[in-house]
């Protein structure tokens, strides 16, 4: 019985540590805000008269004077930015073992994160877009996308070589060139500004919802 029952232990002390997740319920978090975030600008999206997914910002949606900007500021940046603020902090603590550029890259997804809940606080004023609290949102999708970009490239670098963080590490490579192209096709006006920048989020959030999902292995 006794050589029967510690293989048996051995097993399930394997499958326990087989799955590694940044914290307890952090996958279930990084979904839900991801999901949180896309159905708040499809619902108040198709809630406003007027307005258009191809051709409006998503930050139009809760500027000043527009009905239930509140709610959609809260639901699509505030809360999704504060909940993936805490998943990068989340795999900063997971990613100690893996040298100074992981912990930087964190670093930068976390300032990413509160740049995204700081569009949601200073909201577009569309009546006077040199107005302080339009280029205060503008300054914070700014530094959103610029906090990203390097923080997955560090991340990149420090986690595609380790089989455990593997697919993270190149999701998270991946995420950051679709969001640079995306935005830099915008800018040139090579590309639709709008649908350019819904592709660039739905890259950003992918990048935080494959950081928050178990992996097999050690988290080292």
């Amino acid at each position: 019985m006794k050589r029967s029952s510690k293989p048996a232990a051995a097993g399930a002390a394997n499958s326990t540590v087989g799955e590694a997740a940044i914290a307890p319920g952090a996958r279930a978090l990084a979904v839900a805000a991801a999901l949180c975030c896309v159905a708040a600008l499809l619902g108040f999206g198709a809630a406003l008269d007027g307005y258009s997914q191809w051709l409006h910002p998503p930050g139009l949606l809760g500027a000043r004077g527009i009905e239930r900007a509140l709610a959609f500021n809260l639901l699509a940046y505030v809360g999704p930015g504060l909940v993936l603020a805490w998943i990068a902090w989340r795999l900063r603590d997971a990613l100690q073992a893996r040298g100074a550029s992981a912990r930087i890259g964190a670093w930068l997804w976390l300032w990413s994160a509160l740049a995204w809940a700081a569009q949601g606080v200073a909201s577009l004023d569309p009546q006077d877009l040199d107005a302080q609290a339009s280029r205060l949102h503008a300054l914070a999708w700014l530094l959103w996308w610029l906090a990203f970009v390097p923080g997955a490239l560090l991340l990149a670098r420090a986690t595609l070589g380790t089989p455990a963080w593997r697919r993270f590490g190149a999701i998270a490579l991946a995420s950051a060139a679709v969001l640079c192209l995306a935005i830099v096709l915008a800018d040139l006006r090579v590309a639709p500004s709008a649908p350019a920048q819904r592709v660039a989020l739905l890259a950003w959030l992918a990048a935080y919802v494959a950081a928050a999902w178990p992996r097999r292995g050690s988290s080292g």
